[in-house]
């Protein structure tokens, strides 16, 4: 008969999530993650597979319990509606006090080398998935008059991404939520009227 786990395994991936938003994935060793999780190496391996295995699951993680606002934000009445609540619900995840400032994806990519080429390759994927269904609600509104027939859904999409990942940044660097919120402010500044 095999051993029980001595740890569990959900919250050692909260603590996984925590560790790799802080640090980045190329800032986190393995023995980062286990100090932190409190496991030895073979229960690492044994539970998660491989680093890079681990933060996959975390960023699955993150984008279950920390994203989750997006696609409620995308069902929004109006494409500007939706493009606020996406900003504003991006500002509190980047800002939340129960969690390193910043964002996984964004402090996973910054710095990665050859090596982690994959990661980073997961990271843009997931980012492209992101804009192209922000592209899709903005198309929708263009064709429902809700957004001006010249505007091009896809430069909006590039746009509010654009401004997402500086205001992550920004976060990880010390910006606070209310000056996060400015920028959401001064962006919706420049939304088209229909």
């Amino acid at each position: 008969m095999g051993r029980h786990r001595e740890f569990d395994a959900d919250e050692a991936l909260h603590i996984a999530l925590q560790v790799f938003r802080r640090r980045g994935y190329e800032g986190t060793s393995i023995s980062d993650l286990t100090d932190a999780m409190g496991i030895t190496r073979p229960s690492l391996y044994a539970a998660f597979g491989n680093k890079e295995d681990l933060f996959r699951r975390t960023l699955d993680l993150y984008e279950r319990r920390h994203l989750c606002f997006a696609h409620e934000a995308l069902q929004a009445p109006t494409a500007r509606e939706a493009v606020e609540r996406l900003l504003r619900g991006y500002v509190d995840v980047l800002t939340d006090p129960l969690s390193p400032p910043g964002c996984l994806g964004v402090n996973g990519a910054v710095a990665c080398s050859e090596a982690s080429e994959p990661i980073r390759e997961e990271l843009i994927a997931r980012r492209i998935v992101n804009e192209n269904n922000l592209r899709n609600r903005l198309e929708k509104a263009r064709a429902d008059g809700d957004l001006p027939a010249n505007e091009d859904p896809a430069d909006w999409a590039r746009y509010v991404v654009s401004i997402g990942l500086g205001m992550a940044v920004k976060a990880a660097s010390g910006a606070s939520r209310q000056e996060l919120h400015r920028v959401a402010d001064f962006a919706m500044r420049s939304w088209p009227t229909a």
